[in-house]
C-alpha cells in the first residue's frame, strides 16, 4: 500500500514536500517514483529512484528543482519540490515496482499506485 501526503496550494516560487508511506511487501519496491497528471493531460513520470542503489532520474521539466529521496528504514519516499511553477499543478502519484528504474519514462502498467495528492501552484 502506498499513501501520499503533503500536497496543497502554494504560490509560484514556493516549495512543497510530498511524502509516500509504503507498507506491505516493500522489499519488492526496487523502483519507486512520482508521477503527475494535470487536467486534460496524460500522466507523466516526474522522478524515479532505485531504492537499493540510490540512482535517480528526473524529467527535464523538474530537473534542478525537484529532489527525490527514500528513507529505507521508514519505508518512506519523498519529493522535495522547490521553485514551483503554475505548470507543476497536477495530481501527484507515488508508485512502486519490483523492476529497477532506468528512466522516468517507464511503462505505467508495471507499477502499483497510491491514491494521489493534489498540488496547486498559483
Amino acid at each position: 500500500q502506498l499513501v501520499e501526503s503533503g500536497g496543497g496550494s502554494v504560490q509560484a516560487g514556493g516549495s512543497l514536500k510530498l511524502t509516500c508511506a509504503a507498507s506491505g511487501d516493500t522489499l519488492r519496491h526496487n523502483c519507486m517514483g512520482w508521477f503527475r497528471q494535470a487536467p486534460g493531460k496524460e500522466r507523466e513520470g516526474v522522478a524515479m529512484i532505485n531504492t537499493q542503489i540510490g540512482t535517480t532520474y528526473y524529467s527535464d521539466l523538474v530537473k534542478g528543482r525537484f529532489t527525490i529521496s527514500k528513507d529505507n528504514a521508514k519505508n518512506t519516499l519523498y519529493l522535495q519540490m522547490n521553485s514551483l511553477k503554475p505548470e507543476d499543478t497536477a495530481m501527484y502519484y507515488c508508485a512502486a515496482r519490483s523492476r529497477e528504474c532506468f528512466d522516468v519514462r517507464l511503462s505505467q502498467f508495471t507499477f502499483s499506485w497510491g491514491q494521489g495528492t493534489q498540488v496547486t501552484v498559483s
